[in-house]
């Protein structure tokens, strides 16, 4: 398949570098120093499963010079959607799919209101990953998976297309769950809380499960999220937030959420998208969020000015 990959990081540069070593039609679209490296140099991943070494990579930071493609992954930050989704849009033919490996869960839903509901999937991965240098990947921890399927969960032709060729990749493990909302809402869960408490307490995981008082916080994060969830339709089992838990216990205790280390670079985050996500969502079924209120708005001021908006009156 001809795939091309919006959004190099941690991310889209760990699966797209597997596709690419099992022999599919690659093309990496990024910008600055990453994408010269990649241009010069190729692409290199130093990974728990297995290092990937492409010393030639096709990269360009107009997506508009690539032509259609077969699949088009989206790993841009979550703030980033709806501008990924319409410079990709040149990619996007009658017969494309649009796959968004997002933190959150509106990524697909912006994709169509740009795209159409035709090309887009609803998909989530999991992997701790990160670019840690112009041309090199970072996988320290997390088997890597990918999960998609049709947003209506109809069984498709085209999903089990997609789901043989990420098969025949090394280091990665792909699923078209039965539910996708569910896993989908599962992986937000997880994340979402282990963002919030890593970025008030610039802490790694290891020491916020372990210390009670923290992990009362997260505990709380993740009946909100539940609650929120269900208020959505989402059909979770009774057990999901013992289930998030339980990943969040199984992480290496180094790890670090993405948005905590956006945050703690004073960089923009996706701040909105997870914890501001969870009380909009709330907001809109009528669940109290009380924690993740607190924690959007303790790094709400930080997260204006990493992104250059002054308050009013300021």
């Amino acid at each position: 398949m001809k795939f091309a990959i919006m959004g190099s990081g941690g991310v889209g540069g760990y699966f797209g570098s597997r596709l690419a070593e099992a022999g599919e039609d690659v093309t990496f679209i990024a910008r600055g120093e990453h994408l010269a490296a990649m241009q010069r140099q190729g692409l290199r991943v130093h990974s728990i499963k297995g290092d990937v070494v492409l010393d030639r990579v096709k990269a360009t930071d107009d997506p508009a010079s690539v032509g259609e493609v077969d699949c088009v992954i989206v790993a841009v930050k979550a703030w980033q959607v709806r501008e990924a989704a319409e410079s990709i849009r040149p990619l996007v033919g009658s017969d494309t799919l649009v796959l968004p490996l997002e933190n959150g869960v509106e990524a697909a839903d912006i994709l169509a209101e740009v795209l159409g509901e035709a090309p887009v999937l609803d998909g989530l991965c999991g992997i701790l990953a990160w670019r840690e240098a112009p041309g090199e990947i970072r996988h320290a921890g997390v088997d890597p998976f990918v999960r998609f399927g049709e947003r209506d969960n109809h069984s498709s032709a085209r999903t089990a297309q997609l789901k043989a060729v990420f098969d025949k990749a090394n280091g990665v493990s792909a699923e078209i769950p039965d539910d996708i909302r569910v896993a989908q809402w599962s992986k937000f869960m997880f994340i979402c809380a282990m963002s919030g408490i890593g970025s008030i307490s610039r802490a790694p995981i290891g020491i916020t499960r372990q210390l009670p008082e923290t992990r009362a916080l997260i505990q709380a994060m993740l009946e909100e999220i539940d609650q929120v969830a269900r208020g959505h339709g989402v059909a979770f089992p009774p057990d999901a937030v013992a289930r998030a838990m339980q990943f969040i216990d199984a992480m290496p205790a180094e790890s670090t959420s993405s948005m905590q280390r956006n945050i703690m670079a004073g960089e923009p985050s996706e701040l909105e998208s997870q914890n501001g996500a969870v009380v909009r969502l709330g907001r809109a079924v009528n669940v109290a969020t009380p924690v993740h209120t607190m924690i959007h708005a303790a790094l709400l001021p930080q997260e204006l000015a990493a992104r250059g908006e002054v308050p009013p009156g300021v």
